[in-house]
């Protein structure tokens, strides 16, 4: 079997910073899964996914299990280095969209399989985020909200933006785009109207000018539609019963 097939992203982070973001291949689950899903709620078999976990601690070489999160598309905010006092789901899972580290070997984690994982570091490496960034967490402040708990000046930080729904696939209808509007007439751009009467909505613009606007410029990634590949993408909207791919992110000491 051919190990988990990963995509390392390229983006101005320190050298103690570490990232990665798992394909679909190199897995364990039969279809609809297969085969990497690292999903535990999704209907696929408990054993498979543990699994699958595994595998991916072993390629690469994780010093920690991952902080696998309840995520139910809001904006609060996982500080990993006190978690005792988050929220958790009955499996044991906190409840969070984003999770902040100070702290080496803490190894951060959003699923995706279409949603915007957005990855955050400081420049000076003391501090890393992950959020989980689909519409309505976008809407919800959840970038904001990721980029206050780190407790750094925002133009001190670099994001990378993950493989997500984009934006020829992405068809919402019009209280998507007045739930962004509302708050800033400027996301009008975002927002392209298609031949169904409905709107194309191109998600990781509306991320990049939301941290342009806290004062994040140096934002690299989203360019990649998990829709339209199906070979290395899960994808929700596409199949319906789907795998969850993982943004991970984690500091050496």
């Amino acid at each position: 079997m051919p190990p988990p097939e990963i995509l390392l992203p390229q983006w101005d982070a320190p050298a103690r910073v570490n990232a990665a973001f798992s394909l679909r291949s190199g897995g364990v689950s039969d279809s609809p899964f297969d085969s990497l899903n690292l999903g535990i709620h999704v209907g696929d078999d408990p054993l498979r996914v543990a699994e699958n976990r595994r595998l991916l601690r072993t390629a690469l070489q994780l010093p920690a299990e991952p902080l696998w999160l309840d995520q139910v598309h809001g904006a609060d905010v996982l500080g990993a280095d006190a978690p005792g006092v988050a929220p958790r789901a009955a499996d044991g899972r906190p409840r969070a969209d984003a999770v902040v580290t100070h702290r080496a070997g803490v190894v951060c984690c959003i699923q995706v399989a279409d949603c915007l994982p957005v990855l955050l570091a400081a420049r000076d490496g003391s501090v890393i985020g992950a959020a989980h960034a689909g519409w309505r967490g976008l809407a919800a402040g959840v970038l904001e909200n990721t980029v206050r708990a780190m407790r750094v000046p925002p133009s001190q930080l670099v994001a990378w933006l993950g493989p997500a729904i984009g934006p020829e696939k992405f068809e919402v209808g019009e209280d998507v785009r007045e739930a962004f509007l509302s708050q800033d007439p400027r996301a009008a751009g975002a927002f392209r109207p298609n031949e169904r009467g409905r709107w194309l909505c191109d998600l990781p613009s509306l991320a990049r000018a939301r941290l342009a606007t806290l004062g994040v410029m140096s934002v690299s990634g989203g360019t990649w539609c998990t829709v339209s590949d199906a070979q290395r993408f899960f994808s929700h909207r596409r199949d319906g019963r789907s795998g969850r791919m993982a943004a991970l992110l984690w500091l050496s000491p």
